[in-house]
């Protein structure tokens, strides 16, 4: 008999190991560049933000965010999190161990084994089993599961793995906000240097507006000219207007990275023209080490891996083991007389599940579904990457261009302003030539400061591309 139940026994544990099929990943990796067109021993990741954005005033605006910031404050509290996570599945490999106080009362009926057996025992000399008969325990008591198949090993791994994804998170954020506080920062120089250059036409063209009106009282000119004169006056008035409301809301929006209320940004507007020079020792020949977000999703994928195994492991049986130790008595007078008293237990046993296994089937099918998809996005944030550094490289070389044709149209086009003027002046062109002249003239200035903003913004996007400005 007792060959027969365990017989069945085994039949029922192996026929419980049979309940899965791996997983089919079918996204095959793609084939990566091993270098880039530009490649070099030196890293521009390795220099500190400090050093590559040189500017004392945005630096400082950059480690206050890092302390005030609260997306950042929030994405903190991501990592204790999985610390607490990984805490969890380290305990899981370890016996539970309880202290236990227990008490109850027991009646078997007379009728059955246990109590035709009680009726004629001796409890203590002369003094039968009772019929309702208490039982009070105190003590230790254990339970745990052998990871001999890697089960829990494996979940510890696995939350290891999303503890340093999101720690790596953490790095990518820091990057994201360096980026986005100097983007705004050399956003509201280049406004600066917009009010500055309108302010000055503005004086220029109060100048011309005046000597207009003195050529009309002359009967030199008409009231036409006059008012064109004005009226372009009133534009660059209203256009001054539109830039302080401008600098007003980027102020705001950068206190508000900085995460402190509104209050006036100091800047230096020097550095708008400062050159990037460390820029010239070239390109990393690989971003899979440099990027956090990059790091961040192949640490994901190594932990839905992870998952997948452990998820495997739950089809197959486990081994417990339970056990306890301390006093057991029926009456609390005889609870700590020893050795009488005393009592153990030790049990071990395999257990798999038999009949109701959807649910261990949904969470393997889960977790290979979360495998595919982070092989996936592990690939997406690779290709996004390198093209994000071509990208921003290119246009870092065309704006270098395009800042060399703007300086030159620049200068032609303030020359201009003055031969209008003077050939006005002599009557030789109309009003309406210095007009236009005048308003290429801004146009080329705030263009040239644009550019160079577009430069600064630019080079900004390359640190980032390759994983910068986070340490």
């Amino acid at each position: 008999m007792k060959k027969l139940i365990l017989s069945i026994g085994i039949v029922f544990v192996l026929s419980a190991c049979t309940g899965y099929k791996q997983g089919q990943n079918s996204i095959a990796y793609k084939e990566l560049p091993s270098n880039y067109d530009n490649p070099s021993s030196e890293s521009i990741t390795r220099i500190n933000r400090k050093e590559y954005l040189n500017d004392s005033i945005l630096t400082n605006l950059i480690d206050s965010a890092f302390i005030y910031n609260n997306d950042l404050q929030m994405a903190f509290q991501k990592i204790e999190m999985a610390k607490s996570s990984l805490q969890f599945y380290k305990g899981k490999l370890n016996p539970e161990i309880n202290i236990s106080l227990s008490g109850g009362v027991r009646r078997f009926g007379l009728y059955t084994m246990d109590g035709a057996g009680n009726s004629t025992t001796d409890i203590i000399p002369n003094k039968r089993v009772p019929v309702n008969l208490p039982d009070i325990f105190t003590g230790f008591q254990a339970n745990w599961e052998v990871d001999f198949r890697g089960k829990l090993n494996n979940q510890k791994k696995a939350a290891y793995a999303k503890l340093l994804s999101t720690e790596e998170g953490i790095k990518y954020i820091k990057t994201n906000l360096v980026t986005e506080i100097a983007t705004r920062y050399y956003e509201l120089i280049a406004l600066d240097n917009e009010l500055e250059i309108i302010k000055e036409t503005i004086t220029k063209q109060k100048e011309a507006l005046e000597y207009v009106k003195a050529q009309k009282d002359a009967g030199k000119t008409n009231e036409l000219a006059v008012l064109q004169f004005s009226g372009q006056l009133q534009n660059l008035l209203m256009l001054e207007l539109e830039i302080q409301q401008q600098i007003l809301r980027n102020e705001n929006g950068l206190n508000l990275l900085v995460g402190r209320f509104s209050q006036t940004i100091h800047r230096n507007k020097e550095s708008l023209y400062q050159a990037n020079t460390v820029l010239q020792k070239g390109l990393p020949s690989d971003i899979l080490n440099t990027r956090p977000d990059i790091k961040a999703a192949e640490l994901n994928l190594s932990a839905a891996k992870l998952d997948v195994k452990a998820a495997k492991a739950a089809f197959l049986p486990s081994f417990n083991i339970i056990s306890g130790i301390g006093f057991q008595a029926f009456n609390s007078s005889y609870l700590f007389k020893t050795p009488e008293s005393m009592a153990f237990n030790l049990l071990g046993g395999l257990v798999a599940p038999l009949v109701n296994k959807s649910a261990i089937k949904a969470n393997f099918n889960l977790a290979n579904a979360n495998e595919i998809e982070a092989l996936s996005n592990y690939q997406q944030k690779i290709i996004n990457g390198y093209v994000e550094v071509v990208n921003e490289f290119s246009e870092l070389n065309n704006l270098s261009a395009i800042n060399t044709i703007a300086k030159k149209k620049n200068e032609e086009t303030n020359l201009a302003v003055d031969n209008a003027l003077s050939l006005y002046k002599s009557a030789r062109v109309p009003y309406i030539d210095v007009i236009i002249a005048q308003q290429n003239a801004l146009q080329s200035n705030i263009e040239l400061i644009n550019v160079a903003k577009r430069k600064k913004i630019t080079a900004l996007n390359v640190y980032k591309s390759i994983g910068g400005g986070w340490e």
